[in-house]
């Protein structure tokens, strides 16, 4: 392996174009780009210094070191199964899988092959989160209430559509496929408490959508327990009137409450009995990196995604960094997603969620 990574970018939309900036801020080069057609793998190639477009098959055949799969959500499987059995390192954007069955093969594939195998769960890089993360888990009596939601508008109108809205493409379950299991991985990462057994009501804001009856649900409300004893509620929506990504949750104790907002990212606010105070992102403080913004400087979503990017091919080069999501959190991911469509399938019956 040459001491920069060369990778390829396997999907030109938005999330293809995320992940090229986020390998060249992480030190690395994209040699390679793939699109759905020969034009859109151009495009995305002539915005990125020293990229050519090509095949999948090239990409198979070449020496690049990491494979990143941008592609619609049912082309997962496939083209990361394949990645790594060329002995590819993969970075594979969620749901890992439209299928515990799916994502449970590629985990296990990762495993027997040894390659880095990550998938973006990008949040937990807010230095925020990590501040979090590291006073939970300095000691004391833990949160026991649970409690959050994430929030879009972008399918608002019932003109929007999307790729994903169509469950063959995207999956039987969208909001929370989509970003319900980021809030779940977050909340999991953050506590270190797992979520053992849920129920889920699931509904849409536009029965029909583009002309046609929606197959996928709009948002939804999960309650949940813990193996830390902890009760919890998670509320999604993808047709919410001005919000825009506010993912926000608040684990509360006894001793503590964390409160965290990922659209006001620099600060995380922590209550205690007598009063609260709010910490401001600053590298010094638990959770920064060596190479973090210096404060005062706003940490965003293109920060986080390149962190990411930047612990993956850490890892490639054979560190350890911690936290790093791999395919056994999409894994986990796609066990959640199952057990909120069989909830929700029931009458939102209580479903137990394999370890």
């Amino acid at each position: 392996m040459s001491q920069q990574i060369q990778a390829a970018v396997v999907g030109t939309g938005f999330m293809g174009s995320v992940h090229a900036r986020a390998v060249t801020a992480a030190r690395g080069r994209v040699r390679l780009v793939v699109g759905s057609s020969p034009d859109r793998a151009r495009e995305l190639a002539g915005a990125v210094p020293g990229a050519e477009p090509a095949r999948f098959e090239e990409v198979l055949a070449s020496d690049v070191d990491v494979v990143h799969i941008c592609t619609p959500n049912h082309l997962h499987h496939d083209m990361a199964r394949r990645a790594l059995e060329a002995g590819k390192h993969v970075v594979c954007e969620k749901p890992l899988a439209v299928s515990v069955k799916e994502a449970a093969d590629l985990a296990g594939l990762a495993a027997r092959t040894g390659r880095v195998a990550t998938v973006p769960f990008v949040y937990r890089f807010y230095a925020s989160v990590r501040l979090a993360r590291s006073l939970i888990g300095a000691g004391g009596r833990g949160p026991w209430l649970l409690h959050g939601s994430y929030l879009q508008d972008w399918l608002a109108s019932p003109d929007a559509d999307n790729w994903r809205v169509d469950a063959s493409r995207g999956g039987g379950s969208r909001a929370f496929g989509d970003i319900g299991i980021h809030w779940c991985d977050l909340m999991e990462f953050v506590t270190g408490q797992r979520i053992t057994a849920l129920q889920a009501v699931l509904g849409t804001a536009h029965p029909v959508r583009a002309g046609r009856p929606s197959a996928t649900e709009d948002g939804g409300v999960i309650s949940f327990r813990t193996d830390g004893g902890a009760l919890g509620s998670l509320v999604i929506s993808q047709a919410s009137a001005g919000r825009k990504n506010r993912l926000w949750f608040s684990f509360d104790g006894p001793d503590a409450s964390y409160v965290f907002d990922q659209e006001k990212p620099e600060s995380l606010w922590v209550g205690g009995p007598d009063a609260g105070r709010t910490l401001t992102r600053d590298p010094a403080r638990a959770g920064g990196r060596p190479d973090a913004l210096p404060a005062g400087h706003p940490q965003g979503y293109h920060e986080c995604f390149a962190d990411f990017v930047a612990d993956t091919y850490a890892a490639v080069r054979g560190e350890t960094p911690d936290g790093l999501p791999t395919f056994d959190a999409g894994l986990r991911a796609a066990r959640l997603t199952q057990a909120v469509l069989d909830s929700a399938a029931a009458d939102a019956t209580w479903t137990e969620i394999p370890a």
